[in-house]
C-alpha cells in the first residue's frame, strides 16, 4: 500500500456554483494527520463565489484558510493565482495530487488545452504531466458538446473527471451530509480514503 503519511495537496477554487465543497474539503484535509500541507489557489471568480455563497470575504487573502475552516488553519498556505511562479507552478515541487473543486467549464477547458496562463491551471497542468492524481469536479449542466470533449480530452490526460453529483442511495439527512459524502470520495482519489464514507454492501432482493 502507498505511503500516505505527510501528503501535500493541492486545492483549486473557480467560479462555478458549490463553494460548500471547497470548504468542506479544507476542512477536512486540515484536520487528516496524513496531510502536511495544503496549497490553495483560488481564481478572481471563485473568490466571488465564496463570497456569493457562503458570505466570505478576506480583505487580507492569507486569513481565507481560517476563514473557510472555521479555525486557525494552520496547514493551508494560499497562493495567488496570478502568482505562475510560484512552486506547484513547477514538475520539481513536491505535490502528491490536486483537486478543482468546484471546477468551471472554463476551468476544464484550460486544463484539456493546455493553456496554463494562470497559477491554478498550470498547477493542473503539472498535474498531469508529472502523472500525479488530478481531480475535476465540475459544477455545469446542461453540457454542451465542448464541455463533453473538454472532460474527455482531460480524462484521456490522466485526470479524474468528478462531477458534483451527489449520492442518495444511503438516505442523507441534510445537505452536510450530502456534502461530507461526496467530498469523502473526491479525498479517496486523492490518496486519502476516509473512515466515514458510506460504502455499499449489497442488498438482498
Amino acid at each position: 500500500m502507498a505511503n500516505t503519511e505527510g501528503r501535500i495537496i493541492t486545492v483549486g477554487v473557480t467560479g462555478a456554483s458549490g463553494a460548500i465543497y471547497a470548504q468542506t474539503l479544507l476542512r477536512l484535509l486540515d484536520a487528516d494527520r496524513r496531510v502536511a500541507r495544503v496549497f490553495l489557489v483560488v481564481s478572481d471568480a471563485g473568490l466571488r463565489l465564496l463570497s456569493t455563497e457562503l458570505g466570505i470575504v478576506a480583505a487580507d487573502t492569507k486569513k481565507l484558510p481560517s476563514l473557510l475552516t472555521g479555525t486557525a488553519a494552520k496547514k493551508i498556505e494560499i497562493l495567488p493565482n496570478k502568482d505562475v511562479g510560484a512552486s506547484i507552478a513547477s514538475g520539481s515541487a513536491a505535490v502528491d495530487a490536486m483537486a478543482v473543486i468546484p471546477c468551471s467549464a472554463g476551468a476544464i477547458g484550460a486544463i484539456a488545452a493546455g493553456i496554463a496562463n494562470d497559477l491554478l491551471t498550470r498547477a493542473a497542468d503539472v498535474c498531469l504531466k508529472e502523472r500525479r492524481p488530478l481531480v475535476l469536479c465540475l459544477r455545469e449542466t446542461p453540457l454542451n458538446r465542448i464541455h463533453l470533449e473538454n472532460m474527455l480530452r482531460a480524462h484521456d490526460a490522466g485526470a479524474a473527471i468528478m462531477p458534483a453529483m451527489p449520492a442518495f442511495y444511503y438516505g442523507p439527512k441534510d445537505i452536510d451530509e450530502i456534502v461530507e459524502q461526496f467530498v469523502y470520495r473526491v479525498l479517496a482519489q486523492l490518496g486519502l480514503p476516509q473512515e466515514k464514507q458510506y460504502r455499499w454492501k449489497g442488498r438482498k432482493e
